[in-house]
């Protein structure tokens, strides 16, 4: 950050007193900018024994697999949020949704939240972020394919309680991948 976005004066890093945490601080008018994490909220749909499942048509992972998700909107709750991605990217409706997975990554400052719902009907299509929208039953899960960390923990955690019949929530903190390099 350069300038400030009350007044366009640009900006120092310091620490505002009674905080502990280095800030963007406009001198001019003292405004303090917070930086806070992202919040990314999804749906596990599900049909039955199906899940589905959306292939990418953006950037970042555009062309793999994912669920239906996406960066929380201001004034939308984290079930609003969840529903309009899955509107937008699956043209699907959900019913009642439970919140199920809740990730922590805060090497990128994000929080990924993800709900399970059975889909309203039969009624998707391709959204205007996706190529693709279809069900998988679990042994056509492209696996390989799987845009994000959280979609693969979300389906392996699904797959996991499904054959238990009980889905607790469940809460990770996801560290960065490490890249190996084949020499």
């Amino acid at each position: 950050m350069k300038f400030c976005s009350a007044c366009g004066n640009p900006v120092i890093q310091q620490i505002p007193e009674g905080d502990s945490r280095l800030r963007y601080v406009c001198p001019a008018c003292h405004t303090i900018h917070y930086q806070n994490p992202n919040i990314v909220a999804g749906v596990l749909p599900t049909w039955g024994t199906q899940v589905l499942l959306c292939r990418r048509a953006i950037e970042p992972r555009r062309g793999f697999w994912t669920l239906p998700a996406g960066f929380m909107e201001n004034g939308e709750t984290l079930d609003q949020a969840a529903r309009r991605e899955t509107v937008e990217e699956a043209c699907a409706r959900v019913g009642p949704a439970t919140l199920y997975q809740l990730f922590d990554l805060p090497h990128i400052n994000q929080v990924h939240v993800f709900f399970r719902a059975e889909l309203a009907d039969l009624d998707f299509a391709v959204g205007v972020e996706s190529l693709e929208v279809r069900l998988f039953e679990e042994h056509e899960i492209p696996w390989d394919a799987l845009a994000f960390r959280t979609v693969s923990r979300t389906l392996e955690c699904y797959y996991r309680d499904r054959i238990r019949q009980h889905f607790p929530l469940g809460h990770e903190s996801l560290p960065p991948m490490l890249v190996s390099s084949s020499n």
